[in-house]
């Protein structure tokens, strides 16, 4: 018989299933949660909580990582399912909705060499994007995915180790997504969180290893509550930097590289066109389990206007960014 949980009494569901079953029965499936938030220079920490279900695998994780005094972090946890796959409880992690689109609260709670208690509230109105497919050579599905971005402002405190930091106004951005993500097999995406002081410019874009492009999507988004103008072209020219801060290959590693620098350039619905140039070094380096990670940018545009931003740029086949093929 079917496996019932306790948000099946919910007005919820939208197949003639419950909610355990859903729509792409595939081991990549995931509902995940993801947050990060950062100062304004490029030395200043970083946090990161990421919290996913998995039906197929019947499991859920948390993932807190990023930058802190210079040092990465990283802290795994995962819980059995065990007839509860919706509350967003995960060992020491929570994520609470105390307002959906408004306000959210993330706890990481003592006891495992980092802790946390952040408050997420939004600075745009949250976008959705339309959904993304990617099919493997073989015919294997790697990607079938919705997903919304929102930047917000986060307070609140942290500690790791012997410091002990507090989150004053920190720009930064969230995701929620839900789908098929294949991610070490993924030829390369590019998702960028860039925070200016009149809004927020987010863009998720994937290529093949030869360059083709899959998947743009991403809006502008105004911080006085504007509705968001959707991204309908974008450019990138960016390279991999070494310690001192020349261009350096990405190799069958990263072990050379220490940062990422270039030029990006949207074109919004309507004919606008943002250009901006950032450099900026790892806050969250996914080697070697994958290829690349993420960075933090300090961010110029063409009109002058200055600001900070989360670049991630992740695969493990790329004629740019991977031209030595990552192993599977």
């Amino acid at each position: 018989m079917p496996q019932l949980t306790a948000h099946d009494e919910y007005f919820v569901h939208q197949l003639p299933e419950p909610l355990s079953v859903v729509g792409i029965e595939h081991h990549h499936w995931r509902e995940s949660y993801f947050f990060v938030t950062h100062g304004p220079s490029p030395d200043t920490d970083v946090i990161v909580v990421a919290m996913a279900t998995y039906p197929a695998r019947r499991l859920l994780d948390a993932l807190v990582l990023g930058r802190v005094d210079g040092e990465p972090i990283f802290h795994y946890h995962q819980r059995p399912a065990d007839g509860d796959p919706h509350t967003s409880t995960v060992g020491p992690v929570s994520v609470e909705v105390v307002s959906p689109y408004e306000e959210l609260r993330v706890r990481v709670a003592p006891g495992q060499g980092f802790e946390a208690d952040l408050r997420f509230r939004a600075r745009t109105r949250a976008y959705g994007l339309r959904r993304g497919r990617l099919l493997h050579e073989d015919g294997s599905l790697l990607w079938d995915q919705s997903h919304m971005i929102q930047s917000g402002i986060f307070d609140g405190t942290y500690s790791s180790g012997d410091k002990e930091g507090r989150i004053d106004a920190w720009l930064g951005q969230r995701d929620h997504s839900w789908g098929v993500r294949d991610h070490g097999r993924i030829p390369m995406w590019m998702w960028l969180a860039v925070q200016l002081p009149d809004g927020m410019l987010g863009v998720w874009h994937w290529e093949l290893p030869n360059g083709a492009t899959v998947f743009t999507d991403g809006c502008w988004a105004p911080a006085d509550g504007g509705v968001p103008v959707p991204v309908v072209g974008f450019d990138h020219d960016l390279h991999w930097t070494d310690p001192a801060g020349a261009p350096t290959a990405y190799g069958s590693d990263g072990s050379s590289v220490s940062g990422l620098a270039g030029r990006v350039s949207f074109e919004l619905a309507g004919g606008r066109r943002i250009g901006l140039r950032a450099e900026g070094r790892w806050c969250a380096p996914y080697r070697p389990i994958y290829g690349g990670g993420q960075h933090l940018m300090t961010v110029e545009a063409d009109d002058g206007r200055s600001g900070s931003a989360v670049y991630e740029l992740t695969g493990r086949d790329h004629h740019r960014y991977f031209p030595t093929p990552l192993g599977e």
